[in-house]
Order: C-alpha cells, then structure tokens, then sequence
C-alpha cells in the first residue's frame, strides 16, 4: 500500500522541472492564456497544458473561463509551505556561516597575513 503523497511533495515536484517554475515566474506577473505562457518555449501546446495540468494538480495555478479562452492565475498559498519548509533550513546555514566564520577570524589571529606557515 502506497501513502498519498503530502502537500508539500506534490509541491516541490511541481517545482522540479524548470518550465513548470517559467511559467510560474510570468504567472507572477498576471495572469495569462495557455498561448501566452507557450509562446517564450520551443514546445508543443500539449506539452504546456501538462506542465499546467501538474501545477494545477499542486494548487499552484488555477484557470478560470472568460468566453472563449480560460486564464491561469498564480496560486502563491502552497509556496508559504515551501519558505517554511527551507526557512527551518535557512537558520542552520546561517549558524553554519557564522561557525566558519568565527574559526575564519581565529585562524587570522593566529596568522595575520592569512598565510601558512
């Protein structure tokens, strides 16, 4: 038995292929037709309107239907996650950096040139 995947999975795959995060990056501009987000790559439509369907399916984009054409808008809710996710990670690098630099000042000391000996 396979568990569904969380939240926060179906996300970060989504985020995974490049032109998925393109179209997400002009999504954060406004909204846009399947044409528009199609024109800037060398793909199919088809191939866009999976791309789509996969953002959709993570809740990152909706589309909605004005006569004959259905805009996709950005969904930003699921992103929260993701920050969250990396903020836990940001506060270690940051420890991490602060570590190195505090050894990086006292090899100084010791060596005020930075130079071996």
């Amino acid at each position: 038995m396979q568990l569904a995947p969380d939240p926060l999975s179906v996300t970060l795959s989504a985020l995974a292929d490049p032109t998925r995060r393109a179209i997400l990056a002009r999504l954060s501009q406004g909204e846009a037709t399947v044409g528009e987000l199609a024109a800037p790559f060398d793909i199919s439509l088809p191939a866009v309107s999976r791309h789509l369907k996969v953002l959709e399916g993570a809740g990152l984009i909706t589309r909605g239907r004005e006569a004959q054409w259905r805009p996709c808008r950005l969904e930003a809710e699921p992103l929260k996650a993701v920050a969250g996710w990396v903020e836990h990670y940001r506060r270690f690098w940051e420890g991490s950096f602060d570590q190195m630099e505090a050894y990086l000042a006292e090899l100084q000391k010791g060596n005020p040139d930075g130079r071996k000996n």
